[in-house]
């Protein structure tokens, strides 16, 4: 049992102890607790006891007063003497005197004890508790008793009569827990400043914590012993030397490996730096100097020696410094061999990524030459065989070759300029290498008679320049060398070495794929370009209804399938179409020239817009499908947008139809521009959903401008913010169509567009009416000759009279079957432009056919006269039905449908139709 207690007592006092605050903050804080505690047990304490002597004292020098007051109060006596109830007048007196006193009771008996007056009226006339024997000697006597109010102190003070005996007894007092209840009042003041002392304590405690864990960094007592031993033990341990110098120069700490080092005597610390025997002077100069050092590297006997110095008040510490030292004897060689490789690796890790950004020859040239000078060698020259910059392979074994790209460290070198072109004789380590495909070392150029013999003249120039050292490395790429990269070193005086000709192979191997690859595009790219020109448009063709200029602007990255057409219609019409097929290269040109021909060939059925969109879109459709199933897997055309419109000069009506393409623009005479609302149909070769066409009446002067994507749209920002700058673009005042092209491509276009531009801008004209004839004609057959003889006229009027045989013979023709094979109403028109358009229309929508009449037969011949007598003739289909036109050309503007003498041609007499 004893044992147990032991073991009990035991464990409580390490878990007391273990709960006690470690730091040294917390032990002052519970100590000064402690204190303030008893501090306040003292005062309460004191209060208590100095409160319980004065409030006796007080209660018994108040109970004396106030029963001598009543004692020797006028009539006390003669009513103790004579009055038979002395209750009835004393008691009301007594009550009134107490409550103005502040006592608890007065009491008046008589001298046998018996009460006379009580503050609790049923004890009337009972014995007073309490002693009276030294009161009826006469004397004034207090005491503490335990009466009918509690624990009460009370005074009793004799009554004398006139004659000096004692005929009565007055007592007075109060109770004991109305004179305790001052010190219950003044108890909480007294708590109250405890608290506050706590408070001022915790306060204080809590700064001093403060401070003490900024100068311990938060470590007790056995932190900071472990911290100094570990510290201690790091400090000699470590292979590298840590040297603590104050601000007045003294050794302050030294390592052991410090020691070694620096060779220091063992009584170093505390002695001057620069007074210590065997010190190295420079190294005791940087220990003193108090400056700071990062890997400086020092002598110091027979070592080289790296030292690292801060300052030690950076952080609010004392002044002086603080140096680490390691030997880098051994590492100082392999620090070198490291480095050079490093740079190496950056040097290739920089050229792969800075050669070959663009698919251009001469700029990858250009970028081999600018990334390889100041980091490899002085000058850098790159010569490439003139067929390469043209997308060819070289062709020929001569070393000739096109000097192509020059950098150096300077610009006065005596090296062949860019441009020129060098035939290389065989001894040159160029011709060598170009012929070999391996590279050529050349150490010292003044002993290289093979280089020399290039130009005797310009090699000593080289030479007496400075220029020592070369490497020749041919552009190998897939088995073909494209020419040699030249490497010239003259800054440095060592020679290039083996090392130096591996790295620029792998230098050149790099470039060489690139400028392959930026040959083969070029090929491809001028295959595009010829390709692409050759299918578009080479001059706009001759027409008076529109004022029309054009830009066509390849991508960087290529040509695409951007184009555009204007083509003439009868009737002075002119049809204006812009496409795009998504894409570049060779594949997308092609496409765009199948388009192309599509829509000349759709446009001579003199189709409206949606129908035309139409029925490209079922030949887009069905080109697709066909390519699907080829088995040379060709992509198909899915992806063309297109924008057909027809302007008529003479209603200045422009009908539009659109099939994914963007909205055209309008530019009013004023300066207003406008987006038309046109039907937006899907792209060509989705089919199932219809075009529709938009009809625009257009003032004189108008400009319509029709692009493709390329023009509005960019990377860098959304479509609407191009369109706008379109808008603002072609706001601007402009004399010509040709002035507002260049105008907007300026706005809109960056140096090197990413997507092709195809802008096509046309101003409108009208016919005027002065051009214009047209005649209702009665439906009879007798109503062709005075239509005739009024077209006569007409024509006598505009001077043309040599036309009027052939055109009276055609617009018979043309009534005549109208009314017998047609239906009223029937019109007829004459347009008088860059030729003599003649139409006539009616209600029906038969087409006529051209045929060859048998000898015997009595009709038949009619078209095929209108055929010979017209340079060009057909038939277009209205809503009402038909128009059949015949265009004549003006005299002098081609072959006359007339000879000199006025008569037929021969031609048609020989074909036995008059």
């Amino acid at each position: 049992m004893v044992h147990f207690f032991d073991r009990f007592r035991g464990a409580s006092v390490r878990s007391l102890a273990e709960r006690l605050p470690r730091s040294v903050a917390g032990q002052v804080f519970v100590l000064q607790v402690a204190l303030v505690v008893l501090l306040v047990l003292g005062a309460v304490l004191a209060l208590l006891l100095q409160s319980r002597s004065d409030s006796d004292r007080e209660a018994r020098n108040r109970s004396i007063a106030v029963a001598e007051s009543f004692a020797h109060s006028p009539g006390l006596e003669n009513v103790l003497e004579t009055h038979p109830d002395p209750s009835s007048v004393l008691q009301p007196l007594t009550e009134t005197a107490r409550e103005r006193a502040g006592v608890d009771f007065i009491v008046v008996m008589n001298t046998n004890g018996i009460r006379y007056t009580h503050p609790q009226p049923e004890r009337i006339g009972g014995r007073f508790v309490g002693t009276i024997e030294p009161s009826l000697a006469g004397r004034v006597h207090t005491e503490s008793v335990d009466g009918p109010l509690g624990e009460e102190v009370q005074a009793i003070v004799p009554v004398r009569g006139s004659d000096g005996k004692i005929i009565g007894l007055v007592s007075a007092g109060l109770e004991v827990r109305n004179v305790t209840g001052v010190v219950n009042r003044q108890l909480p003041v007294i708590l109250a400043i405890a608290a506050a002392g706590l408070a001022v304590t915790t306060a204080g405690t809590a700064l001093v914590a403060r401070r003490l864990r900024r100068q311990t960094h938060g470590l007790g007592p056995a932190e900071m012993t472990r911290v100094y031993e570990h510290h201690d033990a790091v400090l000699h341990a470590v292979r590298e030397g840590v040297v603590i110098v104050g601000g007045d120069g003294r050794l302050l700490l030294a390592n052991d490996e410090a020691e070694r080092l620096l060779r220091l005597p063992p009584d170093a610390e505390g002695r001057n730096v620069r007074d210590l025997p065997g010190l190295d002077p420079g190294m005791a100069e940087l220990l003193c100097s108090g400056r700071v050092a990062t890997d400086e590297v020092v002598p110091a006997a027979d070592r080289l020696l790296a030292v690292n110095q801060r300052h030690t008040d950076r952080h609010g510490g004392p002044a002086g410094t603080v140096a680490t030292i390691r030997d880098t004897t051994e590492l100082r060689s392999l620090t070198g061999r490291a480095e050079g490789a490093r740079r190496r690796l950056n040097l290739l890790y920089d050229a792969g990524v800075g050669i070959g950004t663009s698919l251009d020859v001469v700029r990858t040239a250009e970028e081999l030459a600018e990334v390889t000078v100041h980091r490899f060698a002085d000058f850098v020259t790159v010569d490439l065989a003139d067929p390469v910059l043209r997308g060819e392979e070289p062709t020929g074994t001569t070393a000739d070759m096109r000097r192509t790209a020059v950098a150096g460290i300077r610009d006065d070198h005596p090296l062949y300029p860019r441009g020129k072109m060098i035939g290389f004789v065989p001894s040159t380590p160029q011709a060598r290498g170009f012929g070999s495909g391996r590279a050529e070392l050349v150490p010292d150029l003044s002993k290289a008679p093979g280089w020399q013999a290039q130009d005797p003249d310009r090699a000593a120039r080289i030479v007496q320049y400075g220029i020592h050292s070369l490497i020749a490395v041919p552009l190998k790429a897939r088995g073909v060398v494209l020419g040699v990269a030249n490497f010239w070193r003259s800054e440095k005086p060592e020679p290039f070495e083996e090392e130096d000709l591996a790295l620029a192979e792998e230098l050149v191997a790099r470039a060489a794929v690139c400028i392959d690859n930026a040959r083969r595009y070029t090929r491809e790219h001028a295959m595009a370009v010829t390709l692409q020109r050759s299918l578009l448009p080479r001059a706009l063709p001759e027409q008076s209804a529109l004022e029309v200029a054009h830009r066509y602007l390849p991508a960087q990255s290529g040509v695409g399938g951007d184009w555009f057409d204007v083509i003439p219609l009868p009737g002075s019409r002119v049809a204006l179409v812009v496409g795009d097929v998504v894409g570049h290269g060779l594949h997308a040109a092609a496409t765009m020239g199948r388009l192309r021909t599509a829509v000349h060939n759709f446009s001579t059925l003199d189709l409206p817009p949606d129908e035309l969109l139409g029925r490209l879109d079922d030949l887009v459709g069905r080109i697709d499908q066909d390519e699907d199933e080829d088995d040379t897997g060709a992509a198909g055309m899915t992806g063309a947008t297109c924008l057909y419109a027809v302007y008529d000069p003479v209603s200045r009506r422009c009908s539009m139809a659109r099939a994914g393409h963007p909205l055209p623009a309008l530019v009013h005479p004023g300066g207003n521009v406008e987006f038309p609302d046109l039907p937006a149909g899907p792209p060509l070769g989705l089919g199932g959903i219809p075009f529709e066409t938009r009809e625009l009446e257009l003032t004189e002067g108008s400009q319509i401008v029709f692009y493709t994507d390329g023009l509005i749209e960019d990377r860098a920002r959304d479509i609407d913010v191009g369109i706008e700058l379109l808008r603002k673009a072609l706001g601007r005042p402009a004399a010509t169509p040709e002035d507002l092209c260049s105008l907007v491509l300026d706005e809109l276009l960056p140096a090197h567009p990413k997507d092709d531009v195809a802008l096509l801008v046309a101003r409108t004209r009208a016919l005027g009416g002065d051009r214009v004839a047209d005649w209702d004609v009665p439906f009879h057959p007798g109503a062709v000759g005075g239509i005739r003889s009024a077209a006569v006229r007409k024509l006598t009027e505009w001077g043309l009279d040599d036309l009027s045989f052939a055109a009276e013979l055609i617009l018979s023709e043309l009534i005549t079957n109208a009314i017998r094979y047609g239906s009223a109403p029937v019109r007829v028109r004459l347009l008088y432009d860059r030729g003599l358009t003649c139409e006539v229309a009616d209600n029906n929508s038969t087409s006529p056919h051209l045929r060859y009449a048998a000898t015997t037969d009595e009709g038949g011949r009619g078209l095929f006269l209108v055929a010979q007598l017209a340079e060009r003739w057909g038939t277009r289909y209205t809503a009402q039905g038909k128009v059949i036109w015949a265009e004549l050309p003006l005299p002098g503007a081609g072959t006359e449908p007339l000879d000199g003498s006025g008569t037929l041609p021969f031609d048609v007499f020989n074909a036995g139709l008059i």
